[in-house]
């Protein structure tokens, strides 16, 4: 009977220390979430596969997705079976957003992407080069992609977003057998938060590692801009836009442009404002906050002339008077595309630069503007 006793008791401890092992080992092989800065992403590793999690798809979305993106012959458990499951590296894929391209280019995919809606907005050289060659197929507009050009193309997958909960070309095409992945990066506030949506791309192209060293490579250039301007006495004041059909629209003061004038020590006027989209105001009320502002913001016109010639008004600020107008617009991409649109969401130590440089040309005396230009 002791005998029997202690035999029970040695398998019962072997199991126990063995369900242990078992445990420490798939705990070992699991990378928690490492999403530092971006709120609608989150990103687990395991051995085979990665649970990928959209929560913040749009503003004020009431519904996430989930992906499992797994290696070739893995097991999935059954308590994912009802989640999209792509199988990585993928080898194709069909973009929707150009701020989505500079991701493939700094991981060296570009020449993975096969389609494009509206071909004429990209403005990377190298995916020109491509579109030139006809490796990537025009697919039409975002409302009404081109069904039919996407089913003969067959994409690993698509990497689409959406707006709002209504998404009938999307959800079109995923009944139609196509793999989508929304991509919530343009809904993230924080600048290194917009950045970060590259380790998405990352495990999708099995190349974890090298967008783990973008990232933290952008991240590390940033936070060092962000300690220079730490102990800077002066803070410029700062205002942007300029009429639309009779509204003049700003950032509002929680919105990724209005935290690059803040990060850059600049004293953006509608900073207290709360909201992370565009106010809506009147040219009176913009004049009367910002007429003496030292710097303006144009994201509309190209030149001092083309200012004064749209609204003779806009020569009365302070900041047209002293010729302190800055502008991204002027630099384009072959096609006509804006560079900054497309770049910028994954650049943002190079916007932060270019701010500091603005604000404080003294922090940065040896650096040129890399997306504005001082208009003349």
């Amino acid at each position: 009977m002791y005998l029997a006793k202690k035999i029970s008791f040695l398998l019962l401890l072997f199991t126990f220390i063995s369900c242990n092992n078992k445990e420490s080992k798939a705990s070992e092989n699991t990378i928690n979430n490492q999403i530092k800065h971006a709120k609608g992403l989150s990103i687990i590793t395991k051995e085979n596969y990665s649970i990928v999690e959209v929560t913040s798809p749009w503003p004020n979305a009431k519904k996430k997705y989930s992906y499992i993106l797994k290696k070739k012959n893995s097991v999935i458990p059954t308590e994912y079976k009802n989640f999209t499951q792509i199988q990585v590296p993928i080898k194709t894929i069909v973009l929707t957003s150009t701020t989505h391209i500079p991701s493939l280019e700094m991981l060296g995919e570009e020449n993975k992407l096969i389609g494009f809606p509206n071909l004429n907005y990209i403005s990377s050289e190298k995916v020109r080069n491509l579109i030139d060659a006809g490796k990537i197929k025009e697919l039409g507009s975002n409302q009404s992609l081109n069904t039919e050009v996407l089913i003969n193309l067959q994409p690993d997958i698509i990497m689409g977003y959406g707006l709002d909960n209504s998404n009938l070309t999307l959800d079109n095409l995923e009944r139609n057998g196509l793999k989508v992945i929304l991509n919530g990066d343009w809904n993230e506030q924080s600048p290194l938060g917009k950045v970060e949506w590259i380790k998405l791309f990352g495990v999708l192209f099995g190349k974890e590692k090298q967008a783990n060293e973008i990232f933290n490579s952008i991240e590390k250039t940033y936070n060092e801009t962000l300690k220079l301007v730490e102990k800077t006495k002066t803070k410029p004041t700062v205002f942007s836009g300029s009429l639309y059909e009779d509204k003049w629209y700003l950032p509002q003061g929680e919105s990724w442009g209005a935290k690059f004038i803040t990060n850059a020590n600049g004293n953006y006027l509608w900073a207290k404002t709360k909201g992370t989209g565009s106010l809506s105001l009147s040219f009176e009320k913009v004049y009367s906050i910002a007429k003496n502002a030292d710097i303006w913001f144009m994201d509309q016109y190209t030149s001092l002339e083309e200012i004064k010639n749209a609204n003779p008004h806009y020569s009365q600020f302070k900041a047209y008077k002293t010729k302190n107008i800055y502008s991204f617009s002027k630099k384009k991409g072959k096609t006509g595309g804006v560079i900054y649109y497309e770049l910028a969401p994954n650049r943002p130590d190079l916007v932060l630069k270019d701010l500091v440089k603005i604000f404080h040309p003294e922090l940065l005396p040896n650096y040129q503007l890399y997306f504005f230009e001082k208009l003349l």
